[in-house]
C-alpha cells in the first residue's frame, strides 16, 4: 500500500466503505485475528473443549428432571424403589458440581487467551507505527493512534474477555439446548424451530443495523480522541489565540454526535429486547398448549411437558446474552477494522533486503538527477544534483518552500527520491545497512524533544554505551555543561519534574550535546538555533566550528550569523540551487544572498 493511500485504508476514520471494500476489510480483520489466535492452538482447543463439556452438563438438567418425574418418582411412589430416584438426584448434583468446576475453568481459560492476543496486538501496534516511516505520522495523527492503542484495543478486549462468554453461554447452550429438546419431545422442538425463522430475522436485523451503528461509533470516538489530544497538545497556542471557546463548540459538536449515535445503538435495544420477549412468550404458549393437550391424551407425560418448557425457557433466555455478544463484537470489530488497517500499512522508506555495510564512513554526500514531490503533490526537487565533499559545512538558504528542510530529509533518508539517487560516500542510501546510516547521519532539528529520564539518559540517547564523562565532555562542547550542573541533581535530574523542567533553549542544547555525543560523519541542523537566544547562540558558535570541523555538516537557518561559519553556502528557490559560494564572496556579491544578509543586518540596528 502507498502512503498516499492512508486516506482510503481503514486506518483511516471513515464509515461509508461500498460493498467490495466492507468484503476486503472484513477478510483482513479476520486474518489479523487469526495470525493472534493461532500460535494459541493448543489454549483454544482446551477452552474450547471445557466450555462445551461444562455446557453439556449444564444442559442435562431438564432431561433428567423429566426422568425424575416420569420414571424415578413413579416407581418410588408405587414399587417403593427409591434407587433411581437417589440416582438421578446424585447425577443432577454431579453435573451441576461439575458444570459450575469447569465454567470456572473456563473463565481462567479465556483470560489467559484474551491477556495473550491483548499483549500480542499492543506490541504489534507499538513496534509497527515505530517502523513506519515518517510520511505515515505526518498524515496520521497522534490522536488516532493513540486511539487505536486504547479505545479500540479496549473493545477488542471487551470481546475476547466477557463477549466470547456470552456467545458461548447464548449460542452454544442453545444448540445444545435444541437438540435436547428434539431428544425429549421433537413435536416441540419443530415449533421452536418455526419460531426461529423471525428469530432470524430479527437478529439479522440487529446485527445489519449495529454494525454500521458500531463502526461510525468508533470513527466519531476517534474524532473525539483527536480533538481533545490535539487540543491539550497544542495548549499553549490555544491560550496565545483565546481558542478556549472555539474549542468547546468543536468538542462539544463531536460530543453531540457521539452522544446520537450511541443512543441510535440503544434504540436498537429497545426493538430487540422486546422482540425477543414476544417470541418467546409465543413459543412458550405454543409449546404448553400442544404439550398440555398430548397430556390430556395420555400420548405425552407431564414430566416431559415441564422439560419441554424449560428448554424453550433456556433456548431464549440466553439469546439477549448472544445480543450483547453482537454489541461486543461489533464494537470489536469496527476497533479491529481500524486497527488491521494500520497494521497493514508498509514504510515508504522500507529497509533493504540486501544491506551494505559501512563500517566508517567519511561523510561525501551527493545527489544525483534526484526528483522528490511529497504524495504525489506539486514537485519540491525537480532534476535536483549537489555533490558535498567529505568534511565541508554547507548551508542552506532561502525562503520557505525552497525545499531546504526536504533535502535534509533526503540525507536522513526520512523520505526516498522519486527518481535519482542519494548516496553516502558513493553507497546509495536505500541500500545502506539501517545501522550504518543511523550512525553515519544526525539530524537536529528546531523541535528539540527530551523523553522520560534523566539529562544523561537524554544525551546518550544516540551512545547508550556512554560513560558519564563523555556525556559531560560533550555537554561542555556546546556550552551545556553549566547549566545542567545548576538543576537540582545535575546530570542525575529527572527532566520530567518539575524540579528539572529546562526552557526551549536548554533542551536545544541537550539535544545538540545528544547529537555530537554520536559523533556523526554528517550532522544536519535544521533550524536548530532557532530556539536560542543570542547571547546563547553566540554561546554555541565556537563550540559549533570545533565540532563541525572534521564532519560533513548541512545547516539550515533563516539567521544569518549561524551561515557564517559555512564553508558553502547555496541560496535556494523553487527547489533549485540559484547561488553557490563562499559566505564572504556571496555577501560581496549583488544576488539574492546579499540582499537577505543587507536585510538581516538592518534588521539588528
Amino acid at each position: 500500500m502507498t502512503p498516499s493511500s492512508v486516506q482510503g485504508t481503514a486506518g483511516e476514520d471513515r464509515s461509508d466503505y461500498t460493498k467490495d471494500e466492507s468484503k476486503a476489510i472484513r477478510r483482513r480483520s479476520l486474518t489479523l485475528l487469526w495470525s493472534l489466535v493461532s500460535p494459541l492452538r493448543g489454549l483454544l482447543i482446551l477452552t474450547a473443549a471445557t466450555v462445551v463439556i461444562s455446557t453439556a452438563l449444564r444442559v442435562l438438567g431438564p432431561a433428567l428432571i423429566a426422568y425424575g418425574i416420569d420414571t424415578a418418582l413413579p416407581r418410588a411412589v408405587e414399587f417403593a424403589d427409591w434407587m433411581p430416584a437417589i440416582g438421578v438426584t446424585v447425577v443432577y448434583l454431579l453435573t451441576g458440581v461439575a458444570g459450575a468446576g469447569l465454567i470456572g475453568w473456563y473463565v481462567v481459560l479465556s483470560a489467559r487467551l484474551t491477556q495473550a492476543v491483548l499483549m500480542d496486538l499492543r506490541t504489534r501496534i507499538f513496534r509497527h507505527t515505530q517502523r513506519l516511516s515518517l510520511e505515515f505520522h505526518e498524515k496520521y495523527t497522534s490522536g488516532r493512534i493513540i486511539s487505536r492503542q486504547t479505545s479500540d484495543l479496549e473493545s477488542i478486549r471487551e470481546l475476547l474477555d466477557g463477549g466470547l462468554n456470552q456467545l458461548v453461554q447464548g449460542a452454544l447452550y442453545g444448540v445444545f439446548t435444541l437438540v435436547a429438546l428434539f431428544l425429549v419431545d421433537w413435536q416441540s422442538g419443530l415449533v421452536l424451530v418455526v419460531m426461529g425463522i423471525p428469530l432470524f430475522l430479527l437478529m439479522r436485523w440487529f446485527y445489519n443495523e449495529s454494525q454500521k451503528g458500531f463502526r461510525l461509533s468508533r470513527v466519531v470516538s476517534a474524532r473525539l480522541i483527536v480533538q481533545f489530544v490535539e487540543t491539550m497538545t497544542g495548549i499553549r497556542a490555544v491560550k496565545a489565540f483565546r481558542k478556549e471557546k472555539r474549542n468547546d463548540e468543536e468538542f462539544g459538536e463531536i460530543s453531540a454526535e457521539y452522544r446520537q449515535v450511541n443512543l441510535k445503538l440503544v434504540k436498537l435495544y429497545g426493538v430487540l429486547d422486546p422482540g425477543l420477549i414476544l417470541l418467546a412468550n409465543i413459543t412458550m404458549a405454543v409449546v404448553l398448549l400442544w404439550g398440555a393437550l398430548r397430556v390430556v391424551d395420555g400420548t405425552f407425560m407431564i414430566g416431559a411437558l415441564l422439560a419441554a418448557v424449560l428448554y424453550v425457557r433456556n433456548f431464549f433466555g440466553p439469546l439477549e446474552e448472544v445480543a450483547m455478544f453482537l454489541n461486543s463484537y461489533q464494537s470489536a470489530n469496527a476497533a479491529l477494522e481500524k486497527v488491521s488497517g494500520v497494521l497493514e500499512e508498509s514504510p515508504t522508506v522500507p529497509d533493504p533486503d540486501e544491506p551494505v555495510d559501512l563500517w566508517t564512513s567519511k561523510g561525501h554526500v551527493e545527489f544525483r538527477d534526484v526528483e522528490f514531490g511529497y504524495s504525489g503533490d506539486r514537485m519540491i526537487l525537480p532534476d535536483f544534483s549537489l555533490d558535498i565533499p567529505a568534511g565541508q559545512t554547507i548551508a542552506l538558504v532561502g525562503t520557505t518552500g525552497a525545499g531546504k528542510s526536504t533535502l535534509a530529509k533526503l540525507v536522513s533518508r526520512f523520505y526516498d527520491p522519486s527518481a535519482g539517487t542519494v548516496s553516502l560516500d558513493g553507497v546509495d542510501l536505500r541500500s545502506l545497512h539501517p545501522k550504518d546510516l543511523r550512525r553515519a547521519i544526525v539530524m537536529v532539528t528546531q523541535e528539540a524533544y527530551l523523553f522520560s529520564g534523566t539529562v544523561a539518559d537524554n544525551i546518550a540517547l544516540g551512545k547508550p554505551e556512554a560513560t558519564l564523562d563523555e556525556i559531560e565532555a560533550a555537554a561542555r562542547a556546546v556550552g551545556a555543561h553549566e547549566f545542567i550542573e545548576a538543576l537540582p541533581d545535575g546530570y542525575s535530574t529527572d527532566v520530567n519534574k518539575r524540579g528539572g523542567r529546562v526552557s526551549a533553549g536548554q533542551r536545544q542544547l541537550i539535544s545538540f550535546a545528544r547529537a555530537f555525543l554520536a559523533d556523526p560523519a554528517v550532522l544536519i541542523l535544521d533550524e536548530a538555533t532557532a530556539s536560542l537566544d543570542m547571547p546563547s547562540e553566540r554561546q554555541i558558535q565556537d563550540a559549533l566550528q570545533t565540532l563541525l570541523a572534521d564532519r560533513t555538516a548541512l545547516i539550515i537557518a533563516h539567521r544569518l550569523s549561524t551561515v557564517a561559519i559555512a564553508d558553502r553556502v547555496l541560496v535556494m528557490e523553487h527547489g533549485r540551487i540559484i547561488e553557490d559560494d563562499t559566505p564572504h564572496n556571496l555577501i560581496a556579491g549583488t544576488g539574492k544572498f546579499a540582499q537577505l544578509h543587507a536585510a538581516w543586518r538592518e534588521s539588528l540596528v
